[in-house]
């Protein structure tokens, strides 16, 4: 019997353009756990995902795919549906990396389902999988201010006093898809929905 796998992903929007953009942490906190696994990501063969494949925590730890979808944000499902179909990863053992406009910036939560809440990722991602039963990092930025329309909050770039401490969040994020991985939720949500 082939030990269980799990699926992190990262959403975010691909492509230079989107590179900064609060709508992105999905995509840095893949990449900070890449450099953990100790690899980069690869075009996975069908054709809408970088993966990485490995163990966090290195050997002895998790099996892990870690992706980031190809397609844009509204779309991401598609992509994740497919790589859970290859990998044959179970819901529950999906894991969603994504920012939360309701939680302010430089706090984050952990937790097991769920609505989407407006996210336009995890709503492609539940109508794709059927279910909204995946796992959810949920990483904070915060109400845009003013009047300011949300759609155009999450797809502008971070204040310049928040790229200082960004490293850390995405840092702690990270932190957070490991602990959930090796402890569970209950520990996780503890130590990190603070």
């Amino acid at each position: 019997m082939t030990e269980p796998v799990w699926l992190v992903v990262g959403l975010g929007n691909p492509g230079p353009v989107y590179a900064g953009h609060r709508h992105n942490v999905g995509y840095l906190v893949n990449e900070e756990l890449a450099s953990r696994v100790g690899g980069s990501f690869k075009a996975h063969k069908t054709g809408r995902a970088d993966v990485l494949e490995g163990r966090l925590g290195g050997p002895g730890g998790p099996r892990v795919v870690l992706a980031r979808p190809r397609s844009y944000m509204n779309e991401s499902g598609g992509p994740v549906s497919a790589l859970a179909k290859f990998y044959k990863v179970p819901v529950e053992r999906i894991v969603a990396v994504h920012d939360e406009l309701d939680i302010p910036f430089d706090t984050l939560r952990v937790k097991l389902g769920g609505g989407d809440n407006g996210h336009n990722g995890l709503r492609s991602m539940r109508r794709s999988l059927g279910s909204g039963d995946f796992y959810r990092v949920r990483v904070g930025i915060g109400r845009p201010p003013g009047r300011q329309d949300p759609a155009d909050f999450v797809l502008s770039d971070y204040a310049s006093t928040e790229r200082k401490i960004l490293p850390f969040q995405v840092d702690r994020a990270a932190d957070a898809v490991e602990s959930l991985l090796t402890v569970g939720l209950g520990k996780t949500q503890q130590d990190f929905n603070g």
